[in-house]
């Protein structure tokens, strides 16, 4: 059958402006400039609400993922503005190419414009598995290592951003030094700068440094990590904002950056070629683009821990956990990973977990809510708290829910200097920092370790 949909041909390039959806609003940040870069015209969508879940229920089925049903309600929104000449816009989406029914939410966006009276708008495909070869995006190798580092440079901001802003003693400091970084990096990759291993090696411990430097007073507090299925743990629009809800109930919040998800979809192809049978190429070829982007990797563990934050574990190392616990042949949606996350949170004290999963998303239900009594058993201190989102889940039941769970982890919490209970602080050694300005790295750690005596 043929299939009738407009192209995205390479002269709209000039002419048209691609429209993104914001899952995660500071990686998407940079992954815009990375695409102004190469000459696309981009917007990186804003717009929030109620009427955003109304436009993907009005053209998508209830029954569709949740996900599917807000970036395609996002979409619908934005044309329906008037803020767009329709006859010069494009759509983006991306495409993982497994087993997740993420891969047909391009088929579902045709056939809402479609419906909607915007058929003639083209969508573009962001995928690395081969798909959409009429309309994906065009990906060079040096295209390819802006968008690693792009998402490298995102997950650093978040981190430092997320450890530091529970304790600033000047409220908005740490915002605000991540919105000067955010505009820094974003002109550096417009113009063709900042990607390189040299150069993320010389400014990501920059970075790290300043952070370290704002003015804090660590109490303990309750440290709360965040999981699930990739668009629900991290967008504000698919998740009601919860990491500003924790931060308002007074938590430290630890969000596993996007690149570990990037790593286990290049990991998969090898192991299942592992598992099942498959070339000498196809069981390897996983470990050749580790291996690259594992030197990127080492970079940005290595700022943060020299500048005394907590880093996440070599991608590596995190397959390991899992093991006797679920198969690494769970590949469908977030699989073996979401386990690992939850495994690494609870062993690097974030032992509050929030799972995020759309209601209906089996995936998530089996390697997320269905290992929880595993890690319970394993880790009896871990306070895990499975969370449904779509469209008729209430807010208020969403977040009564959350705070049962900070309940009981201010329950277990140690009496901070002020003589209130806080969250268990981070190891002295690894960024229990004072209210230095110039804190930061292996100088101020002996101080503080010293101080502590």
């Amino acid at each position: 059958m043929e299939t009738n949909y407009p192209r995205f041909t390479p002269d709209m390039k000039k002419t048209h402006k691609i429209l993104i959806p914001n899952m995660a609003p500071v990686q998407f940040r940079i992954l815009a400039a990375a695409m102004e870069y190469n000459g696309y015209t981009v917007e990186l969508l804003g717009n929030c609400g109620s009427q955003v879940a109304e436009q993907g229920l009005k053209y998508v089925h209830n029954d569709t993922c949740y996900p599917a049903l807000l970036v395609i309600g996002q979409f619908l929104d934005a044309l329906n503005s008037g803020k767009y000449d329709l006859d010069h816009t494009a759509l983006i989406i991306t495409q993982t190419g497994g087993g997740c029914r993420a891969s047909n939410y391009i088929f579902l966006l045709r056939k809402a414009l479609q419906k909607a009276g915007y058929g003639q708008i083209p969508v573009l495909s962001l995928n690395f598995s081969g798909l959409e070869k009429d309309s994906s995006l065009a990906l060079d190798l040096k295209t390819l290592r802006m968008l690693l580092a792009a998402i490298y440079y995102g997950d650093l901001l978040v981190a430092l951003k997320a450890q530091t802003a529970p304790y600033e003693l000047e409220k908005g400091a740490a915002s605000a030094l991540q919105e000067k970084w955010l505009d820094r990096i974003c002109d550096d990759i417009r113009a063709g700068k900042g990607y390189s291993h040299r150069e993320m090696t010389a400014l990501m411990p920059r970075i790290a440094a300043e952070f370290a430097a704002v003015p804090v007073h660590r109490v303990p507090k309750v440290k709360v990590g965040v999981v699930g299925e990739i668009y629900v743990k991290y967008s504000p629009l698919g998740n009601n904002d919860l990491e500003k809800f924790l931060a308002e109930q007074d938590c430290e919040v630890n969000l596993p950056g996007l690149m570990g998800f990037v790593q286990y979809c290049a990991y998969n192809p090898s192991e299942t070629a592992r598992l099942y049978g498959g070339s000498f190429f196809e069981k390897h070829v996983s470990d050749w683009v580790l291996a690259y982007i594992a030197r990127m990797e080492k970079v940005i563990i290595a700022a943060l821990k020299d500048n005394g934050f907590h880093a996440p574990l070599p991608f590596a190392e995190l397959c390991k956990l899992p093991e006797g616990i679920i198969g690494m042949g769970n590949k469908m949606g977030e699989g073996w990973l979401l386990t690992a996350e939850m495994l690494e949170l609870v062993q690097s004290g974030y032992e509050n977990i929030i799972c995020a999963q759309p209601f209906g998303c089996l995936p998530n239900h089996i390697c997320g809510k269905g290992m929880v009594n595993k890690i319970r058993e394993l880790y009896p201190q871990s306070n895990i708290t499975p969370i449904d989102y779509d469209p008729s889940a209430t807010r208020v039941n969403q977040e009564n829910r959350i705070k049962l769970m900070l309940a009981v982890a201010r329950e277990r919490l140690p009496v901070g200097e002020n003589g209130r209970s806080g969250s268990g602080a981070p190891e002295p050694a690894e960024g229990f920092r004072k209210e230095h300005p110039s804190a930061g790295g292996a100088a101020h750690r002996e101080k503080a370790a010293a101080a502590s005596l």
